[in-house]
């Protein structure tokens, strides 16, 4: 992945994040021409479905159930591909990728720090990274998916 810094969040998720993925997956034959054509609409179309701009959080990186440990009522984040992004990217892979106690973690979080309006709308697109790359890793398997989120993603929800 190219980590090269960017004061765009935008530009570096289609640029650095999404596109690359779905050129390999394209080239591997993991997607159609047509499958590419719709990613592709919500790849061009990220700065004006990403939101309200935020400074570069520190997310995990990685962060779906399996790098998440219980301790009695604590849980310890394991595994991190810590980086610099947007903080809406971890509580989306939270959620597509299941975690128990999702809606507590996810209003604890808000009380914190809270999100902006609208975030639930762009789940989808933080969700399309990670569905690209398992589209790469699996093949077909993810294929469904990341189609279906691409499509959500450009309805805004």
């Amino acid at each position: 992945m190219d980590n090269t810094p960017s004061d765009d969040w935008p530009a570096f998720f289609a640029e650095q994040r999404l596109r690359p993925y779905l050129r390999h997956a394209l080239d591997q034959g993991s997607l159609t021409p047509a499958d590419g054509r719709v990613i592709e609409r919500a790849v061009d179309a990220v700065g004006e479905l990403a939101g309200p701009a935020e400074p570069p959080a520190r997310i995990h990186g990685d962060l779906w159930s399996g790098n998440v440990l219980w301790r009695g009522s604590d849980a310890v984040l394991i595994d991190p591909a810590a980086q610099g992004g947007h903080r809406e990217s971890d509580l989306a892979m939270l959620s597509l990728f299941g975690l128990p106690y999702l809606d507590r973690v996810r209003d604890a979080y808000n009380e914190v720090a809270p999100l902006a309006e609208g975030w639930r709308t762009r789940v989808a697109l933080h969700q399309l990274h990670p569905l690209l790359v398992h589209v790469c890793l699996f093949g077909a398997a993810y294929r469904t998916t990341a189609l279906d989120a691409a499509r959500t993603a450009l309805r805004g929800g």
